[in-house]
């Protein structure tokens, strides 16, 4: 708790958070009701995080937190997007090697929260370790969303029978799977159709999504309903214009995802990175951090992840701004 009050008020290292919790011992000593008004020393913070605290139960505690409570009526089918994605801690990859400590997380993008993060190990990869996060989950009305690395037929049967759904990309991991939904959409076609027009950040942005259910009872891939292909166009600054295709699929049935709400459900896995990955990586600083020892790294990537969800339970979109909200006063943090 100390650790993630000094991370809400802008403390990102290991090392800040202990002269944080230094200068503060006072008001932490008794606001935890602790028998010595002093904190630890910055190693034993060190020791304490890489191998005293488990993160398989840090995980589960998190989960049991963020996790949104299910109404008693059964949610509606797809109506609920859950983004899977993973992210390398850069600060953790030694000198002359390429790999990092890699977490792989479950972000509900509708509230900002993460319901589940697990270490993606050296001698495995995402494709091993995202059933067993999503065993974690209660799929009732679940979207699951990802690239194309999760366009895995025992993971999309996993999740189907689990109740829930997938929306996944077809890219040239599974080529015979990309060229199938590719032949599809090659000819002029009559397939239902949905277009957004984005502008914002120097960028003015078009998409048109073609979606046809005609390789439902077809495609061998399990349970597949629709497929789709999205075409974009993007015009930056400068005059410079990009031009994009992509293709997927998705188990949801036309009648539960119009051509809009798969268009939705595509954009939205972005929000992982833009919601999580890249608030950890520039307000809070995690792939800065050079701690190593054990565990710590999962465990200090785990209290960014509480930051981002409990600024997003209190309607704070600027982070940054309430930090430096939270670090004037305190006692604001305390009923995040």
């Amino acid at each position: 708790m100390i650790a993630v009050l000094a991370k809400l008020a802008g403390q990102d290292s290991s090392r800040a958070i202990s002269q944080w919790a230094r200068l503060r011992q006072q008001d932490l000593s008794q606001l935890f009701q602790m028998q010595r008004q002093t904190m630890p020393h910055f190693s034993t913070w060190s020791r304490v995080l890489g191998h005293a605290v488990s993160p398989e139960e840090l995980e589960q505690v998190m989960s049991q937190f963020f996790q949104p409570q299910q109404p008693r009526k059964r949610p509606k089918r797809g109506s609920i997007q859950v983004c899977l994605d993973g992210k390398t801690l850069r600060g953790t990859i030694p000198a002359g090697q390429s790999q990092g400590v890699h977490l792989m997380a479950a972000y509900l993008p509708s509230q900002g929260v993460v319901l589940m993060q697990m270490e993606v190990g050296e001698k495995t990869n995402e494709i091993t370790v995202a059933p067993k996060i999503v065993q974690t989950l209660d799929l009732r009305g679940v979207v699951v969303t990802g690239d194309a690395m999760q366009a895995q037929r025992k993971l999309s049967a996993q999740i189907v029978e689990a109740h829930g759904d997938y929306v996944w990309t077809a890219k040239d991991n599974q080529p015979e799977l990309r060229e199938e939904i590719a032949l599809l959409f090659a000819p002029p076609t009559d397939f239902q159709q949905a277009t957004t027009v984005n502008k914002g950040h120097g960028r003015l942005e078009k998409r048109t999504i073609t979606v046809s259910s005609l390789l439902a009872g077809y495609s061998t891939f399990p349970y597949v309903a629709q497929v789709y292909q999205v075409e974009s166009w993007a015009k930056l600054t400068g005059g410079r214009s990009q031009h994009e295709i992509r293709y997927g699929l998705t188990s949801l049935p036309t009648a539960v995802a119009s051509p809009d709400r798969l268009l939705e459900l595509v954009r939205g896995q972005w929000q992982i990175e833009n919601g999580l990955h890249y608030r950890r990586d520039r307000t809070l600083q995690e792939d800065h951090s050079q701690l190593r020892m054990g565990q710590a790294p999962h465990v200090l990537a785990m209290l960014n992840n509480i930051v981002v969800g409990l600024m997003a339970r209190q309607g704070k979109t600027n982070l940054a701004e309430a930090r430096r909200e939270f670090a004037y006063h305190l006692e604001r943090a305390l009923v995040a």
